[in-house]
């Protein structure tokens, strides 16, 4: 296979290194020659190492393949259980008990080190003897540290931690751009395309974290005859199809996509590379990213299995704030423009993602550990410089005009007893009538086309007022303001939407609760403006300092302000009733969320890299309303144009007065009253409630 034939070459040149490393792993497990205080963390770390090297033998020569399921299942465990909620107030991968145990400075960068050593899970199952050896050397340089003195400078310690992540920095983020490139490389690939899916096993051969989720997935998966597995498929892969389609954008000049998913759903994605091949198009199927110097905060970008821990994962989303300066973030930078360079013409055969949600897991509110290491402003700069000038980067050899996408999104089981009845609500959701949804649509948009503003106002406790500034048309027979949004690129139907004018876009937005990025917000509320945040706050923590700072941190990103990039409005009450029918309102993921109500885009517009491309509506318009004002930097600085984020904020029906349209003469066209659609000719946005 070509994965493990590229990986066992790159092997043989770490052979004797890495024999070394844990040779001396296993003295540091057993000697006692450092400070007492610090020994029980190296003697934990060395054996975590160990159990890493006996998993890794045991898949190198095949033993691995010969396990039972339940041994499978309690290697598995093994190796999550230090970071599982029942143990984590006690580990050293949780910052807060790191600090109290070994000292504020020392306690906050072991902690991290242990991370970045847990990070090398997935390496032992891809045979990454590579990675694992420079894993190994770092734990031991440090070890040595702490053996010359009994508490070594913090300062010495820190710069062992920058020039692992510098040094490293031309193999772990180089690999980490060319496995996303080359589909040859796609261990994934070859496993789903090889492996007994009718055995629990394989999902053990991943290197992921197991739950009941991805076990009980995949079972259900089997239970459904092929025609229904080929109708999910197909509604994915036609969605991604249709996408270049409705963009103008010619996929046959494409040759690789990526597939994203959650483990458990092989099944299907099986199915979607067959059709994905019809179209020309090869997969690179990689996992998320679990190195400080590849990994974006707690974002999980690629296939993965079950998050052993949440909180873990959040406490550790600004380690690289231990050792981030310009100089990282320059070299990270050069690293990315040589590997694309290297790799231009491969790069330019990138058609884009198409992504695979999943949801139904428990809300995640985090708790905010004043232990967890964070940004100083310099270096939040620094962050959002690097993302600003990898964004040009990435766009400059995978263009944003000749790329698209694709996202769907289907329930776990930990959703409830009825997973299997609301798995099939939402196979129904994922394909409902488009054509329906067009024509009445067309109906909302020839009322917006009009407008000059659109009001929106909040029920009851909802404290939502917004007025929303249109772009003004010059010809309104030939262009329009919304786009008239069917099922291709966001799966499932039922929604137009359109980029705001900033200008005169002013008001409060509020919503109850509200679940963004896997985290769970409670009474948010934004200001906005002249289109921009002006203020922001929630109810999540007792202290407003830390309700800001989470808001600050995971909904801007670390920007001072957003625009309103975008605004729309849902229309999918099949969607919303199913959700109340299930009481699983909470759990829907955006994608669906935002198709049950208006919501309101922060961040980059739904066209960023592509504002230049013609783009219709069925009906033959031109959709105009592509830019904003601080989009339209783009011509003169692209750095102040975008922002690299864009997270959609719903407002359920329920919490809804009004929807209202005012045009430039004063007159106000209701579209939406009391949760409900009222503009003539959108009758059947109502079915739904009255079945």
């Amino acid at each position: 296979m070509a994965f493990q034939e590229w990986q066992s070459e790159r092997n043989e040149q770490y052979q004797e290194r890495h024999e070394l490393s844990v040779d001396r792993i296993k003295a540091i497990a057993t000697e006692d020659t450092v400070n007492e205080k610090f020994q029980p963390y190296f003697q934990a770390v060395s054996a975590f190492l160990l159990e890493l090297e006996a998993v890794r033998r045991k898949v190198e020569n095949g033993q691995w393949d010969r396990l039972e399921l339940k041994e499978m299942e309690e290697f598995n465990y093994v190796l999550y259980v230090d970071i599982l909620d029942e143990h984590y107030d006690i580990s050293y991968a949780n910052p807060a008990f790191a600090v109290k145990m070994l000292g504020e400075e020392l306690g906050k960068l072991l902690s991290f080190l242990y991370a970045e050593i847990r990070g090398g899970i997935p390496y032992v199952f891809e045979n990454r003897m590579d990675y694992l050896t420079i894993l190994n050397e770092l734990f031991i340089e440090v070890y040595n540290c702490f053996e010359a003195e009994p508490v070594p400078e913090y300062r010495s310690l820190k710069e062992i931690v920058y020039w692992y992540a510098s040094d490293y920095c031309d193999v772990f983020l180089a690999d980490r751009i060319e496995e996303q490139l080359y589909p040859e490389d796609s261990f994934a690939a070859e496993l789903i395309l090889n492996a007994d899916l009718e055995d629990d096993r394989y999902l053990y051969r991943f290197g992921e974290f197991i739950t009941q989720n991805e076990l009980h997935t995949a079972r259900h998966l089997r239970s459904l005859p092929n025609e229904t597995i080929r109708k999910m498929a197909d509604v994915y892969t036609e969605g991604y199809r249709i996408g270049f389609i409705n963009t103008g954008k010619d996929l046959s000049k494409k040759s690789v996509v990526n597939i994203r998913y959650c483990l458990g759903f092989e099944r299907v994605v099986r199915v979607a590379i067959e059709n994905f091949e019809k179209m020309g198009l090869k997969p690179v199927i990689y996992r998320a990213a679990s190195s400080v110097i590849t990994k974006r905060e707690q974002f999980k970008v690629g296939y993965y299995g079950a998050i052993a821990n949440k909180q873990y994962e959040y406490d550790h989303r600004s380690d690289q704030s231990l050792f981030m300066d310009k100089r990282y973030i320059e070299r990270k930078l050069d690293v990315l423009k040589n590997v694309y360079e290297k790799n231009k013409e491969q790069a330019a055969q990138f058609a884009g993602p198409a992504v695979m949600e999943i949801f139904g897991e428990k809300p995640f509110s985090p708790e905010a550990k004043p232990e967890a290491p964070t940004y100083s402003d310099a270096q939040r700069s620094l962050s959002l410089l690097y993302d600003s000038r990898s964004g040009q980067l990435t766009n400059q050899y995978i263009k944003g005009e000749e790329r698209s996408f694709t996202i769907i999104a289907y329930p776990v089981p930990e959703i409830g007893d009825d997973y299997a009845a609301i798995f099939d609500e939402v196979i129904r959701i994922n394909t409902l009538d488009a054509k329906l949804y067009e024509k009445v649509q067309q109906t909302l948009i020839d009322a917006l086309d009009q407008g000059e503003y659109v009001h929106i106002l909040g029920k009851g406790e909802n404290q939502t007022d917004l007025k929303v500034q249109l772009y003004h048309l010059e010809n309104p027979k030939k262009e329009t303001i919304f786009e008239n949004c069917v099922a291709d690129v966001n799966i499932p139907v039922g929604e137009v939407f359109t980029s705001p004018v900033l200008e005169g876009t002013n008001g409060v937005l509020h919503v109850s609760r509200v679940y963004l990025n896997e985290l769970q917000y409670q009474n948010l509320k934004i200001v906005f403006k002249d289109g921009m945040i002006e203020d922001y706050t929630c109810s999540n923590f007792g202290q407003e300092e830390e309700n800001r700072k989470y808001i600050y941190e995971n909904v801007l990103h670390n920007h001072k302000t957003l625009p309103l990039g975008e605004f729309a409005i849902g229309t999918n009450t099949t969607a919303y009733v199913a959700a109340k029918k299930y009481g699983i309102e909470d759990k829907m993921p955006i994608l669906i969320a935002e198709k049950m109500g208006p919501h309101f885009a922060v961040g980059d517009t739904c066209y960023s890299w592509s504002e230049d491309i013609k783009v219709y509506n069925p009906n033959g318009k031109e959709i105009v309303a592509k830019d904003n004002s601080v989009s339209i930097l783009r011509k003169e600085d692209v750095a102040k144009a975008y922002f690299q984020c864009h997270t959609d904020i719903t407002i359920p029906y329920e919490e809804l007065e009004e929807i209202s349209v005012v045009t430039k003469e004063g007159k106000n066209i209701i579209l939406l009253k009391d949760g409900r659609f009222v503009l003539e000719g959108t009758e059947a946005l109502n079915e739904p409630f009255h079945e």
